[in-house]
């Protein structure tokens, strides 16, 4: 294995492929890495080439409405990767702009000894099974969380390799008995489009929780560097105040949560992972939402009640998600018989997670470098 002289253009479109990006350029030392990513890559050493931020949004409509800024954004990464001419272009989740990017990219004749690597096989079991042949045409590696993930592009000729799911490092310490504590967490997420519309709901769910009986709690709100400003000034006008805690402090969080309400997304999973009761919640553009049941071959959003084919952790999306229908959620998982019973389905999937013995970043990095 060798690292001389290697050049990585790496790219994380948002915090959850930020941290994993992070721990893959920590296990490639001496490599020179360029491209776009956001606190956690920074501490690393690299220097993005425009705030990781611009990437984060999520929803068809939601992307639309960011379109000038994202064309933009891509043209400036691909003259990035053709200045640079790195030996491989790492993408990081994010599957649309990786794709937008590669396809220019590989339309310039300086790009023909360049490989391209992904890690996250995008959700092609979700979306439909034929678009694992459009990614196959574009990258010439895959990194897959899942062993089940890789059938669906091996069949078209893409190198898979599975190397179990980044979240579940160093998580194994959160899993013991939770005490009885009076904290819930609420996550709105880390894309400020989805913080947007979920704060005035959080608010509301906390007022008439007040309202119900439940002054007791503590309300606590892990913030990321991109949502951290808007967060604070919006709890400003809240008549009952969370605490707010950096990102980095959230496991602690979660190690002492009761209940946690949060945006559908990584969030889940890792409090899956550790075995904390959920509910998990999402607003959408209308239009977005439609377009999504019409589309969607699953039942749910959240990984552990894909994982495991049922539902563990109650989902409130689009219309579905007011503070009403949360706090009936709420309200069941303080029974001790519903928390036993979902607590017994999550340590049910623990196997699901992670390959024995295996860490993802050091998988992935070490299978670069070979």
């Amino acid at each position: 294995m060798t690292n001389i002289n290697k050049k990585v253009f790496i790219i994380a479109g948002e915090v959850s492929g930020d941290v994993l990006g992070a721990k893959i350029m920590h296990e490639m030392p001496g490599v020179d890495f360029v491209g776009i990513g956001g606190a956690h890559m920074a501490a690393e050493g690299l220097k993005s080439l425009f705030p990781m931020s611009d990437l984060s949004v999520l929803g068809i409509f939601e992307v639309l409405a960011h379109a000038k800024t994202l064309t933009h954004r891509i043209k400036q990464t691909v003259n990035a990767i053709l200045q640079e001419k790195p030996d491989i272009v790492l993408t990081i989740d994010s599957p649309g702009f990786a794709k937008s990017v590669i396809k220019k990219v590989k339309a310039h004749s300086g790009s023909k000894s360049m490989r391209f690597y992904h890690v996250v096989a995008p959700q092609v079991w979700a979306w439909g099974k034929w678009r694992a042949k459009k990614y196959a045409k574009i990258f010439d590696k895959l990194y897959a969380f899942f062993d089940f993930e890789v059938p669906y592009f091996t069949k078209y000729g893409l190198e898979t390799v599975s190397v179990g799911h980044p979240i579940a490092d160093g998580l194994d310490k959160y899993k013991a008995d939770k005490p009885n504590t009076k904290i819930i967490a609420l996550v709105p997420g880390s894309r400020m489009n989805e913080v947007r519309k979920l704060m005035p709901l959080f608010q509301k769910t906390v007022e008439m929780l007040n309202l119900c009986g439940y002054r007791d709690y503590k309300f606590v709100i892990p913030v990321v560097e991109t949502t951290e400003a808007y967060i604070k000034n919006h709890i400003k006008n809240w008549k009952v105040k969370p605490d707010i805690i950096p990102a980095k402090q959230r496991y602690d969080l979660y190690a002492n949560t009761y209940i946690a309400i949060v945006a559908s997304g990584t969030v889940s999973a890792e409090l899956a992972i550790m075995h904390i009761p959920t509910i998990v919640v999402y607003k959408m553009n209308p239009l977005t939402v439609m377009l999504a049941h019409i589309l969607l071959r699953i039942k749910w959003v959240s990984l552990i009640n894909i994982l495991m084919n049922k539902t563990i952790y109650p989902e409130l999306l689009g219309r579905n998600a007011t503070p009403y229908n949360i706090m009936n959620c709420l309200q069941q998982l303080t029974l001790p018989a519903k928390r036993k019973r979902m607590i017994a389905d999550l340590e049910k999937a623990d196997t699901k997670w992670q390959h024995a013995g295996q860490k993802p970043a050091s998988v992935i990095a070490n299978d670069i470098l070979k």
